[in-house]
């Protein structure tokens, strides 16, 4: 590996913790503000939807619609009208290699 990649991964690791430092730091041992407890809380599922958006959309630098899209549609139908994740999941693998295995 090159010392590049190295540096790049000691950079995250700092600035990682930097970050989870500034919390703490900033509020002194008081309790954070329910406003901004809602926001934290919503953090973790945008940040989450955003990921797999980027996975289903794109490819390389450009977006794309495709097999993965069409797979993720399924699944997503499915959990919204309260389906098991499971079920999900499968149907999600099931369409996508289904529409690969035809292209």
């Amino acid at each position: 590996m090159s010392t590049t990649i190295w540096w790049t991964i000691a950079g995250c690791t700092v600035v990682t913790a930097v970050i989870k430092g500034i919390g703490p730091v900033a509020l002194g041992g008081r309790d954070i503000p329910p406003r901004l407890t809602g926001v934290i809380e919503l953090m973790a599922p945008a940040l989450l939807a955003a990921l797999v958006v980027t996975s289903t959309f794109a490819v390389g630098d450009q977006w794309h619609v495709g097999a993965n899209t069409a797979g993720v549609a399924v699944g997503g139908i499915i959990l919204v009208r309260r389906g098991p994740l499971l079920l999900a999941v499968v149907a999600a693998v099931a369409v996508t290699a289904l529409l690969r295995a035809v292209t």
